[in-house]
């Protein structure tokens, strides 16, 4: 089979011949192992390791568009910037990361109405028109399944105003946080018909939504159902009308969310971080035969290039996920270069022999 038609039966939960591949990388392990000579110079990781699945990012959704980052402060070791939603974030010169978050210009209802949600308007400038179009192609020519790219409205909302607001916000004004909600999930519909217009539609959709954090949840199920599955279901809706499967992640603990997420129409559940507390055997059980699944291997083995642990971890889990042809085999985060290219690959080789039907 194709990587296109392998992962359109595999969201199906329809027979393959074996489970799908994708994985995410920060640079600097590409880097590294271009490096020591495992990686082309002019290769990509995913025709090295043929993944069957390539994304698009090509969405903007900061008020500002005209602000790039404004350098507020220059250390050795990091940047201090301003964005394009207020936001004062600290970046680390040396490694790839999530930025510290400083401080954050919307804090209110009245902030947020004053300053950013005017600006939060569809145009043409906030996609990337030629990456989305090179991106498609090159699933094309080598038939591997296309997915438009991007966050949805939890992950639009905290860059702008900080989890702590977003979440006081949530409690204490509640019908503030759902017009973030409803302004976020308008835009990025709107963008969407905008592009798949003019450019042509994708094979499905990945939405980025990092809800959880150890053992806990951001938020509560109630509130997820009365705040955010209403963005959740909106931007599903519109995309299963276009025909396009939703493939959702989110890093951290999100399994009380679950049903809601489902209840809103996710697809596919990608991450399933496990030392935040998800379990992708108890996950398959409870939701096997409604949603299928993409991730649940423990990175820290990989990053301890603990081959044994690895191979245990995969003898576990792939020859009972790939029972109702709904896996797609990933790590459970991004690799970092202190795993080894070694250790991947036999990662890679193992989990997909154990995954072969």
């Amino acid at each position: 089979m194709t990587g296109r038609e392998r992962i359109e039966n595999i969201l199906k939960r329809r027979p393959v011949d074996r489970v799908g591949l994708v994985e995410h990388f920060w640079n600097d392990t590409q880097k590294k192992w271009r490096d020591d000579g495992f990686i082309g110079e002019n290769e990509g990781l995913t025709d090295h390791f043929n993944f069957d699945i390539v994304e698009s990012w090509c969405f903007d959704l900061k008020a500002d568009l005209a602000n790039k980052g404004q350098i507020i402060e220059e250390t050795p070791e990091t940047i201090l910037m301003r964005d394009g939603n207020g936001a004062l974030l600290r970046w680390h010169k040396q490694h790839e990361g999530t930025p510290e978050h400083v401080d954050f210009m919307v804090k209110d209802r009245t902030l947020w109405e004053e300053k950013l949600k005017p600006l939060l308007t569809p145009s043409r400038q906030r996609i990337d028109f030629v990456g989305y179009r090179n991106a498609k192609r090159n699933a094309a020519e080598k038939q591997r399944y296309f997915t438009w790219s991007g966050i949805n409205v939890f992950e639009s909302i905290h860059p702008v105003c900080g989890h702590e607001y977003m979440l006081m916000g949530m409690a204490l004004d509640p019908e503030w946080v759902i017009d973030m909600v409803d302004t976020y999930a308008e835009l990025t519909i709107n963008l969407m018909e905008i592009l798949f217009a003019e450019e042509g539609k994708p094979d499905g959709v990945w939405f980025s939504e990092d809800m959880g954090f150890k053992h806990r949840p951001f938020i509560s199920p109630n509130m997820y159902k009365e705040i955010i599955q209403r963005g959740h279901i909106r931007t599903i809706d519109f995309c299963h009308s276009q025909g396009l499967p939703v493939i959702m992640h989110s890093c951290g603990f999100i399994e009380p969310l679950l049903p809601g997420m489902i209840e809103a129409g996710i697809d596919c559940l990608q991450a399933m971080e496990v030392k935040a507390g998800m379990d992708l055997l108890r996950l398959y059980k409870n939701y096997g035969d409604k949603i299928s699944f993409c991730g649940g291997m423990d990175t820290r083995n990989l990053i301890a290039n603990d081959l044994d642990a690895v191979k245990a971890e995969l003898q576990e889990k792939v020859p009972i996920v790939k029972e109702g042809f709904g896996y797609i085999l990933q790590s459970d985060h991004s690799i970092p270069d202190t795993c080894n290219y070694d250790t991947y690959r036999t990662f890679v080789e193992e989990g997909l022999r154990l995954g072969t039907y």
